[in-house]
């Protein structure tokens, strides 16, 4: 039985896509990095730390210093891209499909790589609708590795088992795999190959679905 939902932020319940890319642009274009939007596709779902080691590849020169210090600068900059978002940028149904989850009694996860998670959900007027929001820089390690969805589990007290993800990256997806719990798709199933489920966008959820 379903005790509870662990949701992905980012192209799940709202799209700051084009924030993430436009900041991670202006950083690649500082240092004379070719990044363009086919290379930022590879950065979907990986936390920050990651990315930032996708985009300068085998370049030397770059210690742990000032790798900490690129991507403190690059989430300043994605922090100005996202300064002014609110309730309607949530994606239509999301707030739907949250509440679903809370009419039906279970458990609410937050399980996004993004360290403002917690920033955006309070602009957007839905923290109130979850349980537990997951901080993944107290992971060992980010998406594919289940960790964070594990950490979703333990702090909703259910089982992996009756869990249900939720993720539009295949990073994701494998990540909720990986941790032994169901996956819903959002997107296409051609992008998401190995999700249990496959909705167009979050406004499809419907909760009776995938809680068998």
């Amino acid at each position: 039985m379903l005790k509870g939902v662990a949701f992905d932020l980012d192209g799940v319940l709202t799209d700051t896509a084009r924030a993430h890319y436009r900041a991670w642009k202006k950083l690649a274009d500082t240092l004379h990095i070719p990044f363009d939007e086919e290379a930022n596709e590879s950065l979907k779902g990986v936390d920050r730390m990651g990315s930032l080691a996708l985009i300068l590849g085998d370049r030397s020169g770059f210690g742990e210093a000032e790798r900490l210090r690129l991507a403190a600068q690059k989430n300043d900059w994605y922090l100005e891209e996202i300064a002014h978002f609110g309730p309607g940028d949530l994606f239509p149904g999301a707030r739907a499909a949250l509440e679903q989850c809370r009419a039906a009694g279970l458990g609410i996860a937050l399980a996004s790589a993004s360290r403002n998670a917690p920033l955006l959900i309070a602009r957007m007027e839905v923290a109130d609708l979850f349980d537990t929001v997951i901080d993944p820089a107290s992971l060992a390690a980010g998406k594919p590795a289940p960790d964070i969805f594990l950490a979703a589990a333990d702090a909703l007290g259910a089982a992996p088992a009756e869990m249900l993800g939720v993720e539009d990256a295949p990073a994701g997806v494998e990540a909720i795999h990986a941790a032994g719990m169901r996956a819903l798709g959002v997107g296409t199933r051609a992008a998401l190959p190995d999700a249990d489920w496959i909705i167009p966008a979050i406004a499809d959820f419907e909760l009776a679905d995938y809680a068998a």
